[in-house]
């Protein structure tokens, strides 16, 4: 027989209920894996950002900014946290999969069913906010190209793997990109930029010369 906590282990899309004030409530979590063997996705089945992403590296710039995030660091392993319109990206260094993740569907659920928002405050989420991007301005235009392909051919192909890429900058034919969630430290992240991405930008904005990561 298997208790509560090994059934988690078996199905990964398991999650307890949960009694809140006399009532019963229920949370039904998906997981999927990603490219990354460190990231693993989970959809809580709800809007966790309704704009932008949140992207998280260190424990005390997400308790600072976000509830959920906050949660999530306190579990042990968890190294970054990341957030898109319906699904939270958990990065672990350590520990298994099967210890980890019972913890997190738990923090998760507990985080909903409570009622708290997922940002501290209604300001744009790290990640939200336009970062410093580098660019001639004679090649404004090409900007504009070389985004609008990341927004429509790039970027919703990569959240399905729980993860995004942001333009940061054009200088002398390279395109600097800045990858987060499972994309952030994936084995495959080279070949993606490489062989898809550049690929890609070259084909249909031939001033495009290399595609280059950026932290």
């Amino acid at each position: 027989m298997f208790g509560a906590e090994g059934l988690i282990r078996i199905i990964p899309n398991y999650a307890p209920d949960t009694k809140i004030a006399g009532t019963e409530k229920k949370m039904f979590i998906q997981t999927e894996s990603t490219p990354n063997p460190a990231t693993l996705k989970f959809l809580p089945g709800r809007e966790v950002l309704l704009e932008g992403t949140a992207d998280f590296r260190d424990a005390a710039s997400a308790a600072e900014a976000s509830p959920l995030a906050g949660r999530l660091f306190g579990i042990d392993g968890v190294t970054g946290v990341f957030f898109g319109y319906d699904f939270i990206t958990v990065t672990k260094d350590g520990p298994d999969w099967q210890h980890l993740k019972p913890a997190i569907l738990g923090a998760i659920m507990e985080h909903f069913m409570s009622g708290a928002p997922v940002m501290t405050s209604a300001e744009p989420a790290p990640e939200t906010s336009q970062t410093e991007e580098f660019y001639d301005k004679a090649d404004e235009e090409l900007v504009v190209t070389i985004k609008e392909l990341l927004d429509t051919r790039v970027r919703p192909a990569v959240a399905q793997d729980g993860g995004d890429i942001t333009f940061r900058g054009f200088q002398n034919g390279t395109v600097f990109l800045h990858m987060k969630g499972s994309c952030a430290g994936c084995p495959s992240s080279t070949a993606t930029l490489k062989h898809g991405i550049q690929n890609l930008l070259r084909h249909f904005v031939p001033e495009v010369q290399q595609v280059e990561q950026v932290s």
